[in-house]
């Protein structure tokens, strides 16, 4: 059986040339890098590598980088560095907003491309150093295990995507306190909101969903309009 492999980076990119040069540079400065050219093995690629960081190509044969970087954030959640061809203010929207942490327009100076990539991977680190070293909580009938990265609900397991289970823990950990997007995207990302993306909106209500709470009056996750959200500490029942 073949087991994942850890790399620094995972470069996905079609142009040949371009991406042998990238990937001399960057393990040069010492980082080691593995090359995808193609969009439709993105993700096994990813699979087998489990990289630290993705710098990956808006434009692939097979699947283009944006569904990809969608579909990375539904099982990832370490920095992703989009390149693009195309030097627009849209073009960055839709990439930050598809869950992106960073952009750079090709061609990128490789001084500059490696200062944001050492720059991304020293936030992420640090936050994810962070996490780490917090304890499990028990809010009722919730326990959520920042140890073992799972969530049980009286006494069921509950499933998680990666950025879901961090987003819980954050509310979890500040239960009874209303917490902003920018606060949220802050401690799950380990980066500053730009102010556009949702997608802290759409995880809230992926949890609603999975914890039992009622979408249209919700009572365990709270939106306090004007303001963020709210974990209601005592929604939960009692311990199993």
């Amino acid at each position: 059986m073949e087991h994942p492999v850890s790399i620094d980076i995972l470069l996905i990119e079609d142009d040949e040339r371009l991406a042998g040069l990238t990937r001399q540079y960057l393990e040069q400065n010492g980082l080691t890098v593995e090359v995808e050219s193609r969009g439709d093995r993105a993700l096994t690629s990813f699979e087998r590598s489990r990289p630290r960081l993705v710098l990956l190509d808006w434009m692939l044969p097979g699947k283009d980088g944006l569904s990809i970087c969608r579909e990375l954030r539904d099982v990832y959640a370490g920095p992703i560095l989009m390149l693009t061809a195309r030097d627009t203010d849209i073009d960055e929207v839709v990439g930050l907003e598809a869950g992106a942490d960073d952009y750079v327009t090709k061609p990128a100076d490789p001084m500059v491309l490696l200062a944001r990539i050492r720059g991304l991977l020293r936030r992420f680190d640090n936050a994810s150093q962070q996490r780490k070293a917090q304890s499990d909580i028990v809010l009722g009938g919730l326990k959520v295990s920042n140890s073992a990265q799972q969530v049980w609900l009286d006494g069921e397991q509950i499933p998680m995507t990666t950025q879901e289970f961090q987003l819980l823990y954050v509310l979890a950990k500040n239960a009874g306190t209303v917490l902003s997007r920018e606060a949220l995207f802050r401690e799950t990302r380990g980066i500053d909101y730009d102010g556009l993306d949702r997608s802290i909106d759409g995880r809230v209500s992926r949890l609603r969903k999975k914890l039992g709470d009622n979408a249209e009056s919700p009572q365990r996750i709270k939106t306090v309009w004007g303001k963020g959200y709210l974990l209601v500490p005592d929604a939960w029942g009692e311990s199993p």
